[in-house]
Order: C-alpha cells, then structure tokens, then sequence
C-alpha cells in the first residue's frame, strides 16, 4: 500500500469542474490578449471591446478557479504542501492583475493602449502559470 494513502490528510485531486474554470479562463485570456494587440495595429474601436468582453469572461471563470482552489485549500482532509499554496496564490495574482486589466479596458478606447496590452500580457502569462500549476498536482492512483 502507498504511504501518501495511508496518512490521514488525501493527496490533491483536481475536481472535473474546477478543471474546467481553470483551463476555460486560459483561452480567455488568449482572446483578450489578441484583441488588444488588433487594437493596437489598427484602432478599430471594435476589438478593445472584444478584449473588454473576452477579460470580463475570463473573470468568471478565474474567479470560480480562486474560489474552489481557496475552498479546497482550507479544508483539513486535503495535503497542503508548497505547490498548492503557489497554486492558491498564482491565481490569486491572475485574478488582481486580470482585475486591473478590466479596468484599464473600461476607460475609453484610446487611453487603454498601452496599458490594456501589458496587463494582458501579464494576465495570460500568470493564467498559464496557474492552469500548470494546477494540473501538475496531479497525482496518478490519487483518486482511489
């Protein structure tokens, strides 16, 4: 028998879907990030509010990721360890700067350039970290 099983704390299993909230805000984030590079060769108003659209959806899904990942951090059954608590606080980061990047996409469409890009641009890169983080903690056999 494994030792991880035999402790009295379970080993992290990723929930089907908190999985989901936590891949869907990836390509999210992706489109946002694509929009507001369309801006910025073009300045056709229409894609900052793709961005605009594209960030405030990844919101929600970011937000349902932070909110399970808090909630099952808490728990006493589950094993914390370093890495769930950089999960925890990875999507804690995508969230504030995924926050800040709707509000520079709420200003009007020509003061959004070229902050929206680079919050975009940070947003995606700390959304990648989190959705990596999250599904490395997977462990094989942990969810017998």
């Amino acid at each position: 028998m494994d030792l991880a099983h035999t402790s009295s704390a379970r080993l992290r299993v990723l929930h089907p879907v908190h999985a989901v909230l936590l891949a869907g805000m990836l390509p999210l984030f992706l489109g946002a990030l694509l929009g507001d590079w369309a801006y910025s060769n073009n300045f056709d108003v229409q894609w900052i509010n793709f961005a605009a659209w594209l960030n405030a959806g990844a919101m929600v899904f970011a937000g349902g990721a932070l909110l399970w990942a808090g909630v099952d951090f808490l728990r006493r059954d589950v094993a914390r360890d370093g890495r769930s608590t950089l999960f925890v606080l990875s999507l804690v980061a995508t969230f504030v700067i995924g926050f800040v990047a709707a509000l520079q996409h709420a200003k009007d469409a020509g003061a959004t350039m070229p902050g929206a890009l680079i919050f975009s641009v940070l947003t995606l890169l700390l959304a990648a970290v989190s959705v990596w983080l999250g599904f490395s903690t997977l462990r094989s056999g942990a969810g017998r």
